[in-house]
């Protein structure tokens, strides 16, 4: 009798032990977090920009012909230095 009690509760916690294992699993939910990443662009090399390359006693018209080709040296340049910027964005 002792036995047949022993085993009727050994059977009973194993009964009770697996069905806790049959319970609904858990849902797995996504979670999109953002994460800084390093910027690994290389700036624009500097140009050498016209006026530096002017004599000191350049005339107005030399002067101006610089002026306005530095002017287009500057623009292209920041758009180079904008789309850097842009990039690491």
């Amino acid at each position: 009798m002792r036995r047949l009690s022993l085993s009727g509760i050994l059977a009973a916690i194993l009964s009770f032990s697996l069905s806790g294992c049959a319970g609904m699993a858990q849902k797995v939910q996504e979670v999109k977090v953002p994460v800084p990443v390093p910027c690994k662009v290389e700036a624009p090399l500097r140009p050498a920009l016209a006026v530096d390359g002017l004599p000191v006693g350049a005339g107005i018209w030399e002067q101006m012909k610089a002026l306005r080709a530095e002017r287009k040296q500057r623009q292209g340049y920041e758009a180079e230095l904008e789309a850097a910027v842009r990039a690491c964005q």
